[in-house]
């Protein structure tokens, strides 16, 4: 199943030319996937060159580095950003909580410390002068986060990819074209509104004021991602002019392994002016004072991928589940518009389907400029995605 996913990753989701100097970046241990990819790589004609990032290494310098040392940003790193063809990045994770016990200050302060990284990342992107994909490679500690075995958890991530079928490819070239009509619907809008129930999550508590966010989408652009920079995917987003009100996030998140519960986030001019959280409040106010831009949206988007049906503390999956949608705290994607830099770029999931946020849950909906065009967890046009 590597080879398949390696074959749809050089040739679909970031097409790899002859000649292109390919930089694949994944965990040491990632040993098969990374030999999937390069060996895809090489019979594309092009040139792949391997470069670790280490979970252990980086638990190490952020428990017995300087402040000098956390703020150091590699210029290997930067050189490698800049002249890479296609950059391929493997999410394998053997412990998906390895940042859970530092000091948050820290882990604020080695982030900001990376904000030029990131938008140099989202510039060539934009640009169209680096072809880039992140793609997950089951692991181990992916798999105790979903509570499933890893044969279960890999089977989850390629059906999640469209693997499953017989023609991935052309199953991917159909959710495209659903995104698409999706994509047009919302190109020209004005004002999204996004109302959902709430959860403070503890296991089905109530807060009294649930999700009521309106988002100004006026002159922005509405990307359509169907297996291009995120490989499973399925998605179509935005950056926000701006956000005003209220958003619950119905289930928990974990970010640079630390898990956030119970976030609540009201928003007023397109910055999140309240934050709190029942489980690492203290962790979520720490990153998202961390830079200037971190408290600012720079994305909203809807989950279009039926296939992924549960919530795996995995935001790489769970903002892609058909039925959901989310904002993103932080840097914003400049083809959309939305220019915001910040070393953080933070999903935030809430769910509209009903009885999936909690017990008894009600279901939500998505207004654009007045018209409901997705109820409970569905889009209300036969032809759009989940349909």
């Amino acid at each position: 199943m590597l080879d398949k996913l390696a074959h749809i990753v050089v040739h679909h989701c970031a097409p790899v030319r002859t000649g292109d100097l390919v930089t694949i970046v994944a965990e040491p241990g990632c040993t098969a996937g990374i030999e999937a990819m390069f060996e895809a790589v090489l019979k594309a004609g092009a040139h792949p060159s391997f470069h670790p990032r280490s979970e252990s290494l980086q638990q190490i310098l952020l428990a017995h580095g300087s402040d000098q040392q956390l703020r150091h940003v590699c210029p290997f790193e930067e050189f490698r950003l800049a002249r890479c063809d296609v950059l391929i990045v493997l999410r394998s994770s053997h412990n998906t909580r390895f940042l859970g016990g530092i000091d948050s200050s820290k882990v604020a302060q080695m982030q900001a410390s990376r904000k030029g990284l990131m938008a140099m990342s989202m510039q060539r992107a934009a640009a169209g002068t680096m072809r880039y994909v992140l793609t997950e490679i089951p692991s181990l500690g992916a798999a105790q986060d979903a509570e499933m075995s890893l044969a279960q958890y890999a089977d989850h991530v390629y059906r999640a990819g469209l693997l499953h079928l017989t023609d991935p490819l052309q199953a991917w070239r159909t959710l495209h074209a659903q995104q698409e009509r999706v994509r047009l619907f919302l190109q020209n809008k004005q004002v999204l509104r996004f109302r959902a129930p709430a959860s403070d999550g503890t296991h089905g508590a109530f807060r009294h004021d649930g999700t009521d966010l309106t988002v100004d989408i006026s002159g922005r652009t509405w990307v359509n991602c169907a297996g291009g920079q995120n490989f499973p995917d399925g998605e179509v987003f935005s950056g926000p002019r701006s956000v005003d009100g209220v958003l619950n996030v119905t289930h928990p998140s974990v970010y640079k392994g630390a898990e956030v519960d119970g976030v609540r986030l009201e928003f007023k001019a397109g910055r999140v002016v309240e934050a709190s959280a029942t489980r690492n409040e203290e962790y979520l106010i720490r990153l998202l004072d961390q830079d200037p831009g971190a408290r600012i949206a720079g994305e909203i988007a809807i989950g279009t991928n039926y296939e992924l049906r549960e919530f795996l503390r995995n935001a790489f999956f769970d903002e892609k589940i058909g039925g959901t949608f989310h904002i993103a705290l932080g840097a914003g994607y400049p083809e959309t518009g939305n220019t915001n830099q910040s070393g953080l770029h933070w999903d935030f999931v809430s769910d509209l389907r009903p009885g999936t946020a909690f017990p008894g849950s009600p279901g939500g909906t998505i207004e654009a400029d007045g018209e409901v065009f997705h109820r409970n967890g569905r889009f209300l046009v036969a032809d759009w995605p989940g349909n």
